[in-house]
């Protein structure tokens, strides 16, 4: 009787979980080149549009908010503070609705073979993080030409901690709706809200200080406001950018407590994250079905 030694062999449909994206890496790469040629095919000014249109919404928000609203006496260099902002928060709705729709997008893949699924997210993540990759040439360029910036390896470390805060929480965010989304397609609803008050809820439009003049009476508003792994993200991203631009006397500081609100921060981005996993784990069983 010949014995078969099945030891090189996986059980299909049983994987380990974002490990096992680092097996297959030449896949990974494959979905990432796919995602960032199709989002501009047949597009005249192709990869010019990953420049003109934040351009424009800096544009609009500075001239309504900045102008109109009267923010610019308030904030000193507001249109680098305003910049440095939106380019996170960019970033978060950008690969947070492009990591939701990943699956669905990817449903022909999905239906023929098996891999591990978490790729369709990750890379979804990957690509929009390629294309928020001009924007923060921009601010750069804003930041050194314009207003003198000087980097150090404090303002790297600050930007860099901020992408990764910013990264992590997306990367848990997309692995529980883009699996929700197959079985449920009202996700793209809720993250279409949950984008909106991701815009207005960060301090790009406005400062941490108004919000803790207007929750002074109640203080655990504040704390909750802080503990916003995008609006942590968006103040690292200031001091980086914006504070050493500015006179002393006109920083703001760092928000009280910046220590534990990041550790808060970061807590709440393990929990998304080991929570996103399992769900997407037990959804994905039926993903084929479904879609």
């Amino acid at each position: 009787m010949t014995t078969i030694d099945y030891s090189a062999f996986d059980t299909p449909g049983r994987g380990r979980g974002l490990l096992d994206v680092f097996r297959y890496g030449y896949l990974l790469r494959l979905l990432i080149g796919k995602s960032t040629s199709v989002r501009y095919r047949n597009s005249v000014l192709g990869w010019f549009w990953s420049y003109v249109r934040p351009t424009v919404q800096f544009l609009v928000y500075f001239l309504v908010v900045g102008q109109v609203l009267g923010m610019h006496r308030n904030v000193e260099a507001f249109p680098l503070y305003l910049f440095s902002g939106i380019v996170v928060v960019n970033l978060f709705n950008e690969a947070f609705g492009a990591a939701t729709r990943s699956i669905v997008e990817n449903k022909a893949l999905v239906r023929k073979i098996y891999l591990p699924r978490e790729l369709f997210p990750i890379a979804a993540i990957t690509g929009s993080f390629i294309h928020f990759l001009p924007q923060l040439a921009i601010l750069l360029v804003v930041c050194v030409f314009l207003f003198g910036w000087v980097p150090s390896l404090l303002s790297v470390g600050l930007a860099l901690g901020g992408l990764a805060l910013i990264l992590a929480f997306i990367l848990g965010l997309g692995l529980f709706f883009s699996a929700f989304n197959v079985r449920f397609r009202d996700a793209s609803n809720m993250v279409e809200i949950v984008r909106t008050v991701a815009t207005w809820a960060s301090p790009i439009l406005y400062t941490w200080v108004m919000v803790a003049d207007i929750t002074r009476d109640i203080p655990w508003i504040f704390h909750l406001y802080m503990c916003n792994p995008v609006t942590i993200a968006v103040e690292l991203f200031h001091h980086a950018f914006w504070q050493p631009a500015v006179d002393p006397s006109d920083w703001l500081g760092w928000p009280p407590a910046m220590g534990w609100y990041i550790a808060a921060a970061c807590g709440i981005i393990v929990v998304v994250n080991v929570v996103g996993q399992y769900v997407f784990r037990r959804a994905e069983r039926t993903f084929a079905q479904d879609l």
